[in-house]
């Protein structure tokens, strides 16, 4: 397609769960979540056949055509839209139940304007940052290791050869990153939304996407990827259940899901708190090749506690009063840093040469830099998790953190700054996560990395951000243009 016409360009937010992994299904509990800079891309521009196409240009099937019909409602109360694909055999549900819904939801608020844009129809771009999907086979063609200098020399949002359904992605939230994008794409361009910094733009996006995605996953799951995809990092609480769980259908009332998306909604309890990673920290991610099956663990985790509830609840309490240190600690880190940053830069001297496990003995040789006492804790708080979670590995039978991917965080943590190595979200094999301080911190763990024989572990290029969903212009995304052919 080529076209002079500016289109709506909306991106949102990968992520990763370092703390609160199966806990933060339980309202009772926090996560820590980091945004991190993969991001997934949706381009809209105006149709000119009255349909609306969807592209997935990295998939080798991948474009949807629908036909969009409208029946009115009555009064103010806008259309049901129904989307009537062209090749019935081929669904792309997660697609359907954004658009589908974001258009019934829309058309209340901007009616006529709205069945004039319907009536051109739509072209919808969507592509995700190569570390949504493993590179393992596009780097092995190239006969180019698996390094960071690989993975960069590869273009952007390059294809991967390969149905939607058989890609193998790296468990960095892509599901959720691409129905945010969507959802929020469609709203800016019907001109709902025009205002990144608005926060009831912002609740209303969320709450549509949650819906939209637990429909599409035919679960409520806990939305915490759907949270990083519209904030970025935070502290994050779930919200209730029950606030979706009766509206899980295709034949949900649009008057119903329109009152309760409303931002002014009280039923939505999520709490999101402002959390980032503190100065100097930097987080580094790696794909590792050996997969789990993330559903069967949960699904199992959560029968283990049902069947065990005292023992599994002091469990729990525990590793919550824990994860709760690590966030107070990072926070106050981020205060010292802003009330004393000579001090502040002077403890990342003097720990980031060292193993985190010395610290104790330089924060005894430092009493005056409690940022030293600091870092040495969250260290030693990370590591007494990491103890729970084998302890629960242990009692459910489930590879939360399996012992070859004990024996890789413990050699990371060898490596001088590091100070917290883990397994993200549900555990397994999929990746590992570290976090550490120093000039030479990521060269070194990419390193071990490469070196490791036991498993294939396979670096991937995201870092933290902390800006959620964005408006953006396409011109400054590099390859964006060129990987849409527009």
């Amino acid at each position: 397609m080529t076209t002079s016409e500016q289109p709506t360009v909306v991106s949102a937010s990968g992520k990763v769960l370092v703390a609160g992994g199966y806990l933060v299904l339980d309202r009772k509990y926090d996560g820590i979540v980091i945004g991190i800079s993969a991001r997934f891309y949706t381009v809209i521009f105006s149709g000119k056949n009255g349909k609306f196409s969807v592209y997935s240009p990295q998939f080798d099937d991948g474009q949807w055509d629908y036909q969009v019909n409208l029946k009115s409602l009555g009064g103010e109360e806008g259309f049901s839209c129904e989307l009537e694909s062209t090749n019935p055999e081929r669904r792309n549900s997660f697609v359907e139940i954004a658009i589908n819904y974001s258009l019934s939801i829309i058309s209340r608020r901007k009616d006529e304007q709205f069945k004039e844009i319907v009536a051109k129809g739509l072209e919808i771009y969507i592509v995700g940052d190569n570390d949504f999907y493993s590179q393992r086979e596009q780097l092995r063609k190239k006969n180019l290791p698996l390094t960071s200098s690989s993975l960069k020399s590869l273009e952007p949002f390059c294809k991967v050869h390969c149905t939607l359904k058989k890609v193998n992605k790296t468990g960095l939230g892509s599901s959720a990153a691409l129905i945010t994008s969507l959802v929020s794409a469609l709203f800016v361009h019907f001109g709902v939304v025009s205002n990144q910094t608005n926060d009831n733009d912002r609740k209303l996006i969320h709450n549509v996407a949650q819906f939209c995605h637990c429909l599409a996953q035919g679960k409520v799951g806990s939305g915490f990827d759907v949270s990083a995809a519209i904030w970025g990092s935070h502290i994050y609480k779930r919200f209730s259940p029950n606030i979706l769980e009766n509206v899980m259908n295709q034949n949900v009332d649009i008057s119903i899901l329109n009152n309760l998306i409303d931002p002014a909604s009280s039923k939505w309890d999520n709490q999101v708190t402002k959390f980032s990673l503190p100065h100097g920290f930097k987080l580094v991610l790696a794909d590792v090749d050996a997969g789990s099956n993330t559903p069967s663990m949960v699904g199992k985790v959560l029968k283990w506690h049902k069947d065990n509830i005292d023992r599994a609840n002091t469990l729990w309490d525990t590793l919550a009063s824990h994860n709760t240190i690590i966030s107070n600690n990072l926070r106050r880190l981020n205060k010292n840093h802003e009330q004393d940053k000579e001090l502040y830069i002077n403890a990342i001297k003097i720990c980031e040469s060292v193993k985190a496990s010395e610290w104790a003995l330089l924060t005894e040789q430092n009493p005056n830099n409690n940022n030293v006492a600091l870092f040495s804790a969250t260290f030693t708080t990370f590591q007494r998790i990491r103890e729970l979670l084998r302890e629960m590995t242990e009692l459910s039978q489930v590879p939360i953190e399996p012992p070859k991917q004990t024996k890789l965080l413990d050699a990371c943590n060898e490596i001088p700054g590091t100070i917290m190595a883990g397994i993200p979200g549900a555990g397994g094999y999929d990746a590992i996560f570290c976090i550490g301080i120093g000039n030479s911190f990521s060269s070194q763990i990419e390193k071990l990395w490469n070196s490791w024989e036991e498993m294939s572990v396979g670096p991937l290029l995201s870092r933290e951000s902390s800006k959620g969903y964005m408006i953006e212009q396409i011109n400054n995304i590099p390859g964006l243009s060129k990987s849409l052919n527009v």
